[in-house]
């Protein structure tokens, strides 16, 4: 016997659900960074499926073990709100940097960008 026969069915029900969407949704998140073309475009997929897939994971992780320690477990939400604020900070970073390096290239789904003059300088 393992611990895990003390579980309540209905937390494990719930907790595999969760597991089951985090997972779907990491996958399509990584499927959209294969699938998409530009680098623009592979920013937003990863960075939602990875998120959130990540989120759904953890929110399972804490339920079960909290369940089983009859006690709160803030290590997984401290890890959960850690990889749900910076994922996207670092991204939009990424992002910016690459807009920066090539102002004159927008992204593919934006306005196109009005060539820049030689002494002007990008806008942060």
């Amino acid at each position: 016997m393992t611990h895990l026969d003390s579980l309540h069915p209905a937390i494990a029900l719930i907790a595999a659900v969760l597991l089951i969407i985090g997972a779907t949704l990491t996958v399509i998140g990584n499927l959209g960074l294969v699938r998409l073309r530009s680098f623009y475009e592979r920013l937003h997929a990863p960075t939602l499926g990875t998120s959130w897939g990540t989120a759904s994971t953890i929110i399972a992780s804490a339920l079960i073990f909290s369940s089983l320690g009859s006690r709160l477990v803030v290590h997984e939400l401290a890890i959960g709100v850690f990889v749900m604020v910076t994922m996207p900070i670092a991204l939009l970073l990424l992002g910016r940097a690459a807009y920066r390096r090539d102002p004159g290239k927008a992204p593919p789904s934006g306005r196109p960008a009005k060539p820049m003059r030689e002494d002007e300088q990008p806008v942060p």
